[in-house]
């Protein structure tokens, strides 16, 4: 198995080094940036290739390392070469490997999604990560199975998943990684307006969301939940709702809908129905204004 990567940002850094550390032969990088492919060739031990067509006769499996939007069309100017027998991979979170790579069976060539569920930041050191990360494997069927046995075989984390959920996974991942951050911009604002300047708020936030994060890592969902939700503590919920603009307030509410199900998890012998009535309320009147603006 020698892997090629056209496109050489982060993830080609980080995927093209994992490889070699678990042994997997590397041919190398193309990207319309010497400059990248050249620094991914040096940081990997592997090779600079100026043409693209070298790289696929030099490779087995070309990784696809590139923005959603131009992997398609790259990959019909690859396929106007012989590809047969070729193995494509794309690491896409939203595109299926259909979508990404059209038709590719008639060319007696198979095309996966190999995605890892994780944020790469640093292109020199996320690779010493991906042992804990899962990886979602989805494509051609006639060499599923083969995909996902040579991705565990060199200590990946893979779930095959179908490609009609494919949005609905990148949206958890999303909302996760990306979404969180919104809660703290909004966390953030509500500080100021107590009279935090940003950067305190910005501070004060970090050892909570931290600690949080990391009993999350540690316990699971269900055990870090805290908070007056848990505690089934209406009154303190309802005083939350008048410090929110109506817009705050629906989120807020939405928010704690679906916490309840991770509370209820956690004290299955607890009464939640009074805070369930609530939220449901607050939907229901949300909805009634927006219908009445």
């Amino acid at each position: 198995m020698r892997i090629g990567f056209i496109g050489a940002g982060k993830v080609g850094f980080t995927l093209g080094k994992y490889f070699r550390e678990h042994g997997i032969e590397v041919t190398g990088y193309y990207s319309r940036s010497i400059q990248s492919a050249s620094e991914a060739a040096e940081f990997t031990a592997t090779n600079v290739y100026t043409r693209r067509d070298d790289l696929l006769a030099a490779s087995d499996v070309l990784f696809f390392t590139l923005p959603d939007k131009e992997i398609e069309s790259v990959y019909r100017q690859v396929s106007q070469l012989s590809i047969r027998g070729k193995i494509f991979c794309h690491c896409s979170g939203a595109l299926s490997a259909q979508e990404a790579f059209p038709n590719i069976d008639d060319f007696s060539a198979t095309g996966f999604s190999v995605h890892p569920l994780f944020a790469v930041s640093d292109k020199y050191n996320a690779y010493r990560e991906l042992v804990d990360v899962f990886f979602t494997l989805e494509g051609s069927t006639e060499k599923l199975a083969f995909m996902q046995t040579w991705l565990q075989g060199i200590d990946l984390q893979v779930r095959i998943i179908p490609a009609e959920v494919k949005v609905k996974y990148h949206c958890a991942a999303a909302l996760a990684s990306n979404y969180v951050l919104g809660l703290l911009q909004l966390s953030q604002n509500l500080l100021t307006e107590c009279g935090f300047s940003p950067d305190e708020a910005e501070k004060a936030l970090k050892p909570l969301f931290c600690g949080n994060a990391e009993h999350f890592r540690e316990c699971g969902l269900t055990a870090s939940l805290t908070g007056p939700l848990e505690r089934g503590d209406l009154s303190t919920l309802q005083h939350h709702l008048t410090c929110l603009t109506p817009a705050q307030r629906q989120l807020y509410v939405l928010l704690a809908k679906e916490l309840l199900q991770t509370a209820k998890e956690k004290h299955p012998q607890r009464n939640y129905t009074s805070i369930a009535r609530f939220l449901e309320a607050q939907l229901v009147n949300a909805s009634l204004s927006c219908a009445k603006g």
